[in-house]
């Protein structure tokens, strides 16, 4: 079994060229799968069926799993049994006839605008880390992009003249996005005057470097924004995606049309970005309650 999931990442990776996380993230919830039947004597996956599966999901529901991660584990089964069919290596797909638990798409936290001003105002630019973590922030902030997307932009990737930066998802889907003025001012200081410095190896393509002169990684920024939110005492749970979502959000709160905010995010489904609808309606009911006399 563990041969045909070895042949399955490889495929995913190689053909259908999924990310190195999405194929991270399959292996990690097979593994568990073939753990758990392989524990109940099944050694061929031949020998599974429907209710098989559904046992499992169950098991997983029990072991206290959220609802989230039983749906992610059933597509990553799903995804493994029609690849298995599709070679032949089986002769029905035991999931076609499953449904998917219901997921309720969590509200994600955002910053106000004066607690956005806040967190991009900790970084002290007169030295070359907070030059180049003010640069980071601000153009997280300016376009929207996920922070494994910021790690992985490198130089030839930004154009500062016309102002926007060329971002790829999955090595497959480029999109375009545009870049503020305060953003680009700040990314044309660390290109021009701090980068160079950073460099071990002038080769090096990474836009966004650490001491060592290598890649940053989303480890070593999920710390950078977890220190200066605490220098900042912004009492909210900050992640590395919330200045993703208070960018979609605001812009669609200032009259940006869901569209062009999906475009800009990398959506493949407009309904993803439609939860930001819910949270500036939500926003202005707050408004209109603390405002209005007979609210």
């Amino acid at each position: 079994m563990n041969d045909l999931l070895e042949q399955f990442t490889n495929y995913i990776r190689d053909v259908r060229k999924l990310s190195d996380n999405t194929v991270e993230s399959y292996g990690r919830d097979l593994r568990q799968y073939i753990e758990y039947i392989s524990g109940k004597n099944i050694h061929s996956l031949k020998n599974t069926n429907k209710t098989t599966i559904i046992t499992y999901l169950l098991y997983l529901q029990k072991s206290g799993r959220a609802t989230s991660t039983i749906s992610r584990n059933l597509a990553s089964i799903r995804a493994f049994y029609q690849y298995l069919a599709s070679e032949r290596i089986i002769d029905k797909d035991p999931t076609m006839d499953l449904e998917s638990p219901r997921v309720e798409k969590r509200i994600p936290t955002i910053l106000s605008n004066k607690e956005v001003e806040l967190l991009l105002d900790q970084p002290d630019c007169s030295d070359a880390k907070g030059t180049r973590d003010k640069s980071m922030l601000e153009l997280l902030y300016a376009t929207g992009i996920r922070v494994s997307e910021l790690v992985s932009l490198n130089i030839r990737d930004i154009n500062i003249e016309l102002g926007y930066i060329q971002c790829s998802k999955n090595n497959d889907k480029e999109r375009i996005i545009p870049v503020g003025t305060i953003a680009l001012d700040i990314l044309n200081k660390y290109v021009e005057n701090i980068r160079p410095g950073l460099l071990r190896d002038k080769s090096e393509e990474a836009l966004y470097v650490n001491y060592k002169g290598e890649r940053l990684t989303r480890q070593g920024f999920w710390k950078i924004i977890k220190g200066y939110k605490n220098k900042a005492k912004i009492n909210k749970a900050i992640t590395p995606h919330t200045l993703r979502h208070s960018f979609a959000a605001h812009l669609i709160e200032n009259g940006a049309d869901l569209k062009s905010v999906q475009e800009m995010l990398g959506h493949s489904d407009i309904s993803t970005t439609q939860i930001y609808t819910q949270l500036t309606k939500n926003r202005i009911k707050d408004v209109y309650n603390k405002a209005h006399p007979r609210a």
